[in-house]
């Protein structure tokens, strides 16, 4: 089967995608829903002053207002009706995914296939519904704190602001479903990937311009590149590795024929969690210091002001929390992701086994083995490309939208639909044969 697939792959050209209707309309929505997506970021918040907002955003750019900014493709700095993003349901995934893990009730929902899934998806966006509010009436108390920030503060502007900035985020994650549905797949990774991407241009350029007013020098600049450029290619790699596990099926006979064994491989991703620990962590370490600059500074205790500067982007605690949450992540997800169990059962149903493993639990047991180790490679792949430009980021003042977790999460979610398109001109090409095989069985016939 994997032959097949790669030799259908190795034929594809460009008539081939000329032919794939299915997929060009399916091109066309997702490119529609990412243009409707990058104009409400455009699109202001009722009630504000934004030239003073301008004023305030410029002052607090380099911080946890950067990081959101960054998220949620500028419509932090613009204060845009999509300013929450799609942050709130990522949050609220991580809670519900952690809860189907000590909570036997959502365990169970698990095991039920389909049915049990729409049912933690709808846990999950009933949290983003709560979240999203918290988090729009924190921003709305925030906004009204500010000097000169509202026209007219008061109840009217809370309660406005929290209707737009939970409606933006709930029809963000509505738009991200049918991206994936309707589109070519993963719509939440394409709305993220579209913010960051959309800052780019705008980093690059800064950065060149700090060099021309001699903020950065040239060796700086360069170094910049070169290590951008660097951290793209590492993950260009490691993201297409794979440990294959050779998988051999026995002799079989139907009738009075006798079937040769076949042999196959089990694909196991050196980074089996994608960009989500990335995510996670960036989200998670979000959370305290805007709560705490919602609150305001001057209605905390000492010591909690003391924490909230030292989980400040780019300080030695976040860098610390963040490389520990990336590590966890990296394991958690993949073990939600991935079963060795159901693998290993599903391996012997079809009559599969590893050369010199006996099949059932210790096959489990193995490709847990194996598995737990690539996953170590993976967590410090993925720790290593976080941190070090984060670190570069940090010292010199170039833009984040150059740093770690935003490079990854634009090249990985490029490979991801690049081999998301790839799988849709398969189908589409395999279609076509069968059609062709079956046109060929219907003339014989006459």
């Amino acid at each position: 089967m994997a032959s097949a697939a790669e030799q259908l792959a190795s034929n594809l050209n460009f008539s081939t995608f000329a032919k794939a209707e299915d997929l060009k309309k399916r091109l066309w929505f997702t490119l529609a829903a990412l243009l409707v997506y990058r104009l409400g970021t455009h699109i202001p918040l009722p009630g504000l002053n934004p030239e003073a907002y301008a004023a305030a955003f410029q002052g607090q750019s380099g911080g946890i207002l950067g990081l959101f900014n960054m998220f949620s493709g500028g419509a932090v700095e613009r204060m845009a009706i999509f300013a929450l993003g799609i942050m709130p349901y990522i949050s609220a995934s991580i809670i519900v995914q952690l809860m189907t893990s000590v909570v036997p009730a959502l365990e169970n929902l698990k095991k039920e296939g389909e049915q049990g899934r729409k049912i933690i998806n709808q846990y999950t966006r009933y949290g983003t519904v709560l979240l999203g509010t918290l988090q729009a009436y924190g921003i709305a108390v925030g906004l009204e704190s500010g000097n000169g920030l509202v026209i007219d503060p008061g109840w009217f502007f809370r309660i406005s602001t929290v209707i737009t900035l939970l409606g933006g985020t709930m029809f963000l994650m509505w738009l991200g479903e049918q991206i994936t549905s309707r589109g070519i797949g993963n719509g939440i990774s394409l709305i993220i990937f579209a913010g960051i991407a959309a800052g780019l241009p705008t980093a690059l350029a800064h950065t060149l311009d700090l060099g021309r007013t001699g903020a950065l020098s040239t060796a700086l600049i360069l170094t910049v590149i070169v290590v951008a450029i660097g951290v793209i290619a590492l993950i260009v790699f490691v993201e297409r590795a794979q440990r294959r596990l050779l998988i051999q099926y026995p002799k079989r006979q139907v009738g009075n024929r006798m079937f040769q064994g076949d042999t196959s491989h089990l694909p196991l991703k050196l980074n089996t969690s994608g960009v989500i620990p990335a995510i996670f962590a960036s989200s998670l370490l979000l959370l305290p210091a805007t709560a705490a600059g919602f609150a305001g500074t001057t209605t905390l205790p000492a010591w909690a002001t003391s924490i909230i500067s030292a989980l400040g982007h780019g300080q030695p605690l976040y860098m610390v929390l963040y490389a520990a949450l990336i590590a966890f992540f990296a394991f958690f997800y993949t073990a939600i992701v991935f079963s060795p169990k159901d693998t290993a059962d599903n391996l012997k149903k079809h009559g599969g086994f590893i050369p010199g493993i006996r099949p059932g639990e210790r096959t489990a047991e193995y490709i847990d083995y194996v598995l737990t180790r690539i996953t170590v490679i993976g967590a410090i792949y993925l720790v290593f490309v976080c941190i070090l430009p984060e670190i570069l980021v940090s010292q010199t003042g170039v833009p984040l939208s150059l740093g770690g977790t935003s490079l990854l999460i634009v090249v990985s979610v490029t490979l991801d639909t690049v081999a998301q398109i790839q799988g849709h001109l398969i189908a589409q090409q395999y279609e076509g044969l069968i059609k062709k095989s079956k046109l060929r069985g219907g003339k014989r016939g006459r």
